[in-house]
C-alpha cells in the first residue's frame, strides 16, 4: 500500500482495543467526527464492526496510528452488499497518508468480499475527511441538512459513498 511509509496495516483485534478506542475518544472530543458523545466499550465495539474489515496503521514500535472500520447498515438481504464504515487517525499521526491507506485496505477487503458500497455520513466541517474520502473514490450522494443535535447545535450530515467497479453494473455510471 502506498502513501504513508513506515506504517504497517494489519487487522484491528482485541490487542488493540484499548489504543483505537483512545483515538475513537479523541475524534469525538475534537467535535467534527461524530454524534456520538463516547466511545463504546470495546464488546459493543467488536459487535457491531465484522472482523474482516476492519483495520489498524501501525507505527515502527507497534502504536496504532488510526483505524478503519465498517459494519452492516441492514440486516434485509437486499442490503447485504452495503456497509458503513469509519476512520479515525490519531491527531498526532496526521498528514501522513495513514487515512488514505486505511480507506485502501478497506476498499481491498469489502471488494474481495463482493459488497458493492461503502458509505459514511460525515460532517461538512470535517474537510480534511472529506478530501480523504474523495481522493479514494467516494463521491458525495447528498446533504441531511440539519439532521440532529450535536453539542446543543443542529448539524448537517454530507452522505458519501464508493460504488465498487469489481461488481458489475453496480456503478452508479453503469446505469
Amino acid at each position: 500500500m502506498s502513501g504513508a511509509p513506515g506504517v504497517v496495516i494489519a487487522p484491528l483485534t482485541a490487542d488493540h482495543a484499548e489504543q483505537v478506542l483512545a483515538i475513537y475518544r479523541a475524534g469525538i472530543d475534537e467535535g467534527n467526527a461524530t454524534f456520538e458523545t463516547g466511545p463504546p466499550d470495546w464488546q459493543s465495539f467488536d459487535a457491531a464492526k465484522p472482523s474482516g474489515h476492519r483495520f489498524v496503521a501501525l507505527g515502527g514500535l507497534g502504536e496504532v496510528l488510526g483505524w478503519v472500520a465498517a459494519g452492516r447498515v441492514s440486516d434485509r438481504c437486499v442490503y447485504a452488499g452495503v456497509v458503513e464504515h469509519s476512520v479515525y487517525v490519531d491527531p498526532a499521526a496526521r498528514g501522513r497518508g495513514i487515512a488514505s491507506v486505511l480507506l485502501e485496505a478497506l476498499v481491498d477487503s469489502t471488494e474481495q468480499a463482493g459488497i458493492w458500497t461503502l458509505q459514511a455520513g460525515i460532517f461538512p466541517e470535517n474537510t480534511a475527511s472529506l478530501a480523504v474520502h474523495e481522493r479514494a473514490g467516494f463521491r458525495v450522494i447528498g446533504i441531511r441538512e440539519r439532521i440532529g443535535r450535536h453539542r446543543g447545535v443542529w448539524r448537517d450530515v454530507v452522505l458519501v459513498e464508493r460504488r465498487s467497479p469489481a461488481i458489475p453494473g453496480n456503478r452508479y455510471l453503469d446505469r
